[in-house]
């Protein structure tokens, strides 16, 4: 069976809780500032109570966390604001 676009009226606003540490109390995976690796965990989307790591999909310095620790997300909207580089 094909996939197909949904129109808008059928899609879903999906409002997810992102957390900014592995658990509560605890030093947050990435701070303003940081320099992080290709692949290395910025936070946990919850997803029907399933923990999902996002992971940095490029080496580079974090400029800007959008979202506060436990706000919901929506699919799609932006995380982190990361500068990319090649070195530390």
């Amino acid at each position: 069976m094909r996939a197909r676009r949904l129109r808008r009226q059928e899609q879903v606003r999906l409002l997810l809780p992102r957390y900014g540490s592995p658990s509560p109390g605890a030093e947050p995976f990435v701070k303003i500032g940081a320099y992080v690796e290709d692949g290395e965990t910025l936070c946990i989307v919850e997803a029907m109570k399933l923990m999902n790591e996002i992971e940095s999909d490029s080496s580079g310095e974090v400029l800007r966390i959008f979202v506060e620790n436990g706000q919901p997300v929506e699919y799609g909207q932006p995380l982190f604001g990361i500068r990319p580089s090649r070195k530390k």
